[in-house]
């Protein structure tokens, strides 16, 4: 008999922007609800909000999504249907920008992970679209995530921004979810590249590709409407890798 799915949790994070944060949390919410058929939401946590405007179906900002942590606002009348079937969407705006003043104020390090808990029997997959940088909203998302995807440009900034991470991880001492590093805008071109992918042969690769930029254009994921392109079959095989470290923790 097939186990019943246990509510995971995956946060695609980075210290620095500009790394295809947002291009991830889509593609791997798609993967987890039309691949797997899990039950997925995505929570946009960044206040930009592209997540939110690329698969959103409410077109109204209602300027609420910070009042979902100090209970102003309950956490179920703002879960919306997005564009992808299977798919519900937790959308961000830009009320989200005073969250660490909030989550400060509150003094309440495991609200997120509480609220996350809230949903476990609605649920299989939620994703974590979150902001860059070291803040008091990434505190809430390293206790509350049960996997933790960085997306990496092979370029010494980037790779420097990871050693970061980790380190600031360890330094935080106890246990964090385990961290998942995965190369992305990747072009086999540059000796750059190539080199740093030599040196990590193990991490997954997202290639820097015009489909990807095509994801702005057609506000749909990857998978829903180049299934065949390069780019999103290694979102598939990325996802395939998440299941994996899911199950194994």
């Amino acid at each position: 008999m097939a186990k019943e799915p246990v509510l995971a949790t995956i946060a695609v994070y980075s210290l620095k922007g500009g790394v295809g944060k947002t291009t991830f949390a889509i593609n791997l919410a798609w993967a987890s609800a039309c691949i797997s058929k899990r039950r997925t939401l995505l929570w946009d946590l960044d206040p930009q909000a592209a997540s939110s405007w690329l698969l959103s179906t409410d077109t109204q900002s209602r300027d609420a999504a910070q009042a979902i942590f100090s209970k102003d606002v309950q956490l179920r009348k703002l879960i919306q249907p997005s564009t992808v079937p299977g798919l519900d969407l937790i959308a961000a705006d830009t009320s989200l920008r005073g969250l660490d003043h909030l989550f400060r104020e509150m003094d309440k390090k495991k609200r997120l992970a509480k609220l996350i808990e809230s949903l476990g029997k609605d649920y299989d997959r939620i994703i974590l679209d979150c902001p860059p940088g070291l803040t008091e909203t990434s505190e809430q998302v390293l206790r509350a995530a049960d996997l933790i995807v960085i997306p990496v440009i092979p370029s010494p900034l980037s790779q420097r921004a990871m050693g970061e991470v980790a380190r600031y991880l360890v330094q935080r001492g106890g246990s964090h979810a385990p961290i998942l590093p995965v190369y992305s805008m990747v072009d086999r071109r540059r000796s750059l590249h190539r080199k740093a992918l030599e040196e990590q042969p193990g991490w997954s690769a997202i290639p820097m590709a015009s489909m990807i930029e095509q994801m702005a254009v057609q506000r749909k994921p990857l998978g829903a409407f180049a299934p065949s392109s390069p780019a999103s079959k290694e979102f598939a095989a990325l996802w395939t890798m998440v299941e994996r470290q899911l199950q194994s923790n």
